[in-house]
């Protein structure tokens, strides 16, 4: 891989966490109302001023939580649907927004399925219980094959 690729790479995993933040964020403050443009803007200003989020990071970390946001009931019931015994509304926290990230991946974007499997499970591994990267797992795989295949 070369340096720019790396530095690409970098960004968009950081991106990926910055998002994670913004959609936890965004997701406990659901009991206020839904999320509208304003209050996303404020989330995402608070995030990239209390961690180092590099420049590359930034417009990557939007258009994900965007994406997210904008397809939330979608991207919910494709999760409800995938994650066997498990209701959306009952799911962790974490590990809800990491699926929902990855989710959206999957379905919106080219990134390729093993990138968007091993990110969310890092993060889920970072961020989550020690169940979660296999819960993360268990269920992105499900949702990979339905949503690529489609």
């Amino acid at each position: 891989m070369t340096g720019e690729a790396r530095t690409m790479a970098g960004g968009r995993h950081r991106g990926r966490e910055v998002a994670l933040q913004m959609l936890y964020a965004i997701d406990l403050a659901a009991d206020e109302g839904p999320a509208s443009g304003e209050m996303r803007d404020r989330v995402f200003d608070r995030v990239v001023d209390h961690f180092s989020v590099p420049t590359s990071a930034i417009a990557f970390a939007r258009a994900l939580v965007e994406g997210v946001v904008d397809r939330l009931r979608e991207i919910d019931e494709i999760l409800g649907i995938h994650a066997r015994n498990w209701r959306v509304s009952r799911m962790a926290a974490v590990d809800r927004n990491i699926l929902r990230l990855a989710v959206h991946e999957l379905r919106d974007t080219d990134t390729p399925i093993a990138v968007v499997i091993d990110e969310a499970v890092d993060l889920a591994r970072r961020f989550g219980s020690d169940q979660s990267p296999a819960f993360v797992n268990g269920v992105l795989d499900a949702v990979a094959r339905e949503v690529r295949a489609a």
